[in-house]
């Protein structure tokens, strides 16, 4: 980081530090998130904005360009590193079992380092970062989509003395690919309640109620099922 900085280099910086926020946030804005061009833009362009102030300021600390990391100066991109956590944490929601918003907590920590490059002079590191941040989050995601994860899900069904019994119940999970990670079994002289935990593999886009769970529940003996996927 050079002690002295002219205008042309700081518009540099800041055009450099733009752009990024723009490719990164357009990604995030053409996923519907609410963290997406603005506020990418302007955390890229806050990070680059510290950096370019600690540059200034250098000459007036008394020391030499050269001792720069030793300086104080440097607890202010420090600190808009951390503060992006604050950020970070409002974009991560929770509703019931899912999280969402996870990567777009992400993207605003790593937008804010590419400001950080940008208004520290590391154009080359800023534009490398850019293109790869956009590669990952661009391209990595068809694959994401495609490979298969492990899901969880609270599974209760309830049914007549009759049957369906919990062999049978276990019999049918197993053969629609579940393996049941634990059970209870609660039995009365009028139902037979059965709760467990099931486990089982599917690809990250996976919503619907599985077949096997829509058939037990059609069974003329089953009183009640309850559904319920579970975050782990």
């Amino acid at each position: 980081m050079p002690g002295i900085i002219t205008w042309p280099e700081i518009t540099l910086r800041l055009a450099g530090a733009i752009v990024a926020g723009l490719v990164i946030g357009s990604n995030r804005s053409e996923h519907g998130r609410a963290a997406g061009l603005r506020t990418a833009t302007l955390v890229s362009l806050a990070a680059c904005i510290a950096m370019i102030q600690v540059n200034l300021l250098l000459p007036l600390a008394g020391k030499s360009p050269s001792s720069f990391i030793v300086m104080d100066l440097m607890r202010l991109p420090l600190g808009i590193l951390s503060g992006m956590g604050f950020i970070g944490a409002g974009a991560i929601l929770r509703r019931d079992s899912l999280i969402m918003g996870v990567t777009t907590a992400a993207s605003m920590w790593f937008v804010t380092v590419l400001g950080l490059c940008f208004g520290g002079g590391q154009l080359s590191l800023g534009a490398a970062g850019t293109v790869i941040g956009f590669v990952v989050l661009s391209g990595l995601k068809p694959i994401e989509n495609r490979m298969t994860r492990d899901w969880f899900a609270a599974f209760l069904i309830e049914t007549s003395p009759t049957g369906p019994f919990e062999h049978e119940i276990r019999t049918a999970l197993e053969a629609g690919g579940f393996k049941i990670s634990s059970l209870g079994v609660a039995l009365t002289g009028e139902s037979h309640t059965l709760k467990c935990i099931l486990q089982w593999r599917a690809k990250p886009t996976f919503s619907q109620v599985p077949e096997t769970i829509r058939s037990l529940a059609k069974h003329s003996g089953v009183r009640r099922v309850s559904w319920s996927p579970k975050a782990r």
